[in-house]
């Protein structure tokens, strides 16, 4: 079964996919969103989607803001709230992952890789949740 890893933001929303085994995890997409409510509308068509692929899906692990010294940032509510709607509608466990300089992680991954700044920007909230989902992983395994 795989996981589903998500970056939340007001404008955009990364979202990432793991194995079948809960080992690796891969940048799937990024979702351009005009709401909190369309986000999780959006969010939940994919989580659809996925679960009636034949790997199915038994999770998803959504990023959770927080400052460097773990107290709650401007987008922690939008996110707490984002998180609470999710756990309302999706038909799998909804967890909180720690996303603390994940985006500053995916930035430089991709700086290796892509010299525009313009295409790694496009690439940037999947590559993130990537980074959430795989630090996920990581610390379940441990």
């Amino acid at each position: 079964m795989r996981v589903l890893g998500i970056d939340v933001g007001r404008r955009r929303v990364g979202l990432a996919i793991s194995d079948t085994s809960g080992t690796l995890a891969r940048p799937l997409a990024t979702v351009t969103v005009a709401s909190a409510a369309d986000a999780v509308d959006r969010v939940l068509l994919e989580v659809t989607r996925l679960a009636a692929e034949d790997e199915g899906l038994s999770a998803i692990v959504v990023g959770m803001p927080a400052r460097l010294d773990g107290g709650p940032t401007t987008e922690t509510p939008y996110a707490a709230a984002f998180i609470d709607a999710l756990r309302t509608h999706a038909p799998v466990p909804v967890l909180t992952e720690d996303e603390r300089l994940t985006s500053r992680e995916a930035e430089s991954r991709l700086a290796v890789g892509e010299k525009d700044w313009r295409r790694r920007k496009e690439k940037l909230d999947a590559a993130a949740a990537a980074v959430i989902l795989q630090d996920y992983l990581d610390r379940r395994t441990i």
